[in-house]
C-alpha cells in the first residue's frame, strides 16, 4: 500500500453505472478517476457535454470530470498508457463486451466488471467481497490463459441476488440448501428513471429478461469452490425465482422462503446476521459497510423508503424473519441495486484486489 492514488478509467462511463461509479470515487483515498471511455457517439466530447440532460445521479458531476474528454471504448492503446486498471460498465451485446474486456486484460490493465459477459467463464472470479473472496484465487490460472502478467477480469454478481445471498453467507452452518424467491426490482436496473420510462409509474411488469435464471445460478458460483483452475459451482442447494418489475426508483427487495438441513432457531438466525463480518471488516476497507448485514425487528420493515441507504447504499436490511407452514422460514431483504447491486459492489472488489495485491 502506498500514498500514490491507482489510476481509474470508467468504461461506459456516460451511462447511469457509470455515473454512479464517478459518484462513488469522488474524494477515494486509494483511488482516482483519470480516464473515461464510451461509445463513438460520445468520443470526443467533454463529459459534462456528453451527459447534458442525462445525468441521473442525486449529486452534481464532480468538478474534476467536468472536463476530461472522453476515449472510445476502442482506444484501448491510448487507454492503457493512463490507467492502473478499469471499471466496466459498458452497454453492448455480451460477445462484445466478452471480447473488449478480455482485450483490455491482455493489453496488462485489471477488468473490474460489472457486467455478465464474463460470470460464466470458470477462471474469471465472480465476488462479494465478505462472501467469496478467496475466488480470487482463480486469477492465476486465468493470467495462464490470457498470457498476462497484469491483466484479468474480475467480476461481480448482479443486483438481483444481493439481498439473500449475503444471508445465506450468514447462515451457512445450518445448511441453507432450498429457496423459492421473488424480486422486485427498481428501474434503475434497467438504467433509467421515471422521466426516462413513465409506462412504469404506477404499474408492475412480472419479466425482466435474463432474471430469473441469474438469480438461481450466480449463487451456485459464489458458493462454489476453487479447483484445478477454475470455480466449480455448488451442488447442495437449489434455487428458484420470480423477477418483477415495481415503480421503485432504486433498491431491490426480495420475498425469500427457505428451508435448512440443520435445526435452527430464529433467534439464532438473527443473531448471525446482525454479527456477519467478511473480508471487507476486517481489513476496513474504504467502502466497507461496518455492519454488511441488519435485522429490522418492526413487521412493516425493511422499506426502500426508510431503509434503502443504509451504510451508504453498501449494506443489506432484513426482516419479517418467521417460520412458515411449508418452509422452514421466510424472510425479505433489501439492497441498493445501483450502489451494492452494481458500482459499490464492483468498488468493494477492487479495494480488496488492491489490498490484496492483485491491483498494483
Amino acid at each position: 500500500m502506498t500514498n500514490k492514488k491507482l489510476r481509474v478509467g470508467i468504461l461506459g462511463a456516460t451511462g447511469m453505472v457509470g455515473q454512479r461509479f464517478i459518484t462513488l470515487l469522488d474524494n477515494h483515498p486509494w483511488f482516482e478517476v483519470t480516464t473515461l471511455a464510451a461509445s463513438k457517439n460520445s468520443a470526443g466530447k467533454k463529459y459534462q457535454i456528453a451527459v447534458e440532460n442525462k445525468w441521473k445521479m442525486p449529486v452534481p458531476i464532480p468538478n474534476d470530470i467536468k472536463d476530461l474528454i472522453i476515449y472510445d471504448i476502442n482506444e484501448i492503446d491510448e487507454i492503457a498508457k493512463q490507467v492502473d486498471f478499469v471499471f466496466s460498465a459498458v452497454n453492448m451485446s455480451t460477445d462484445e463486451i466478452r471480447n473488449i474486456e478480455d482485450a483490455y486484460a491482455m493489453s496488462e490493465i485489471p477488468v473490474v466488471s460489472n457486467n455478465s459477459a464474463h460470470r460464466w467463464t470458470e477462471d474469471v472470479p465472480m465476488v462479494i467481497p465478505e462472501i467469496n473472496d478467496e475466488h480470487f484465487d482463480v486469477i492465476a490460472s486465468q493470467k495462464k490463459r490470457l498470457k498476462t502478467s497484469k491483466g484479468f477480469v474480475a467480476v461481480k454478481p448482479n443486483c438481483s441476488i444481493q439481498g439473500y445471498v449475503p444471508c445465506l453467507a450468514a447462515w451457512k452452518e445450518f445448511e441453507p440448501f432450498e429457496l423459492a424467491i421473488s424480486t422486485y426490482q427498481a428501474i434503475s436496473g434497467s438504467g433509467k428513471t421515471f422521466e426516462e420510462w413513465p409506462e412504469m409509474v404506477g404499474n408492475i411488469i412480472p419479466y425482466i429478461g435474463g432474471e430469473e435464471e441469474k438469480s438461481e445460478r450466480e449463487p451456485l458460483k459464489i458458493f462454489g469452490k476453487v479447483s484445478n483452475g477454475k470455480i466449480v459451482n455448488a451442488d447442495d442447494i437449489k434455487l428458484t425465482s420470480q423477477c418483477v418489475r415495481v415503480p421503485v426508483l432504486d433498491g431491490h427487495t426480495c420475498s425469500v422462503f427457505i428451508n435448512f438441513r440443520k435445526k435452527v432457531t430464529k433467534k439464532q438466525l438473527i443473531e448471525k446476521l446482525d454479527t456477519f463480518r467478511g473480508y471487507p471488516q476486517v481489513e476496513k476497507l474504504p467502502s466497507a459497510p461496518s455492519q454488511f448485514i441488519k435485522y429490522l425487528k418492526e413487521d412493516d420493515r425493511p422499506q426502500v423508503t426508510m431503509d434503502v441507504d443504509y451504510e451508504k447504499g453498501m449494506g443489506v436490511t432484513v426482516g419479517r424473519l418467521r417460520e412458515d407452514n411449508l418452509f422452514d422460514f421466510k424472510f425479505i431483504g433489501l439492497a441498493h441495486n445501483t450502489v451494492r447491486g452494481a458500482a459499490g459492489g464492483a468498488v468493494l472488489c477492487a479495494e480488496a484486489l488492491y489490498k490484496k495485491g492483485y491491483i498494483y
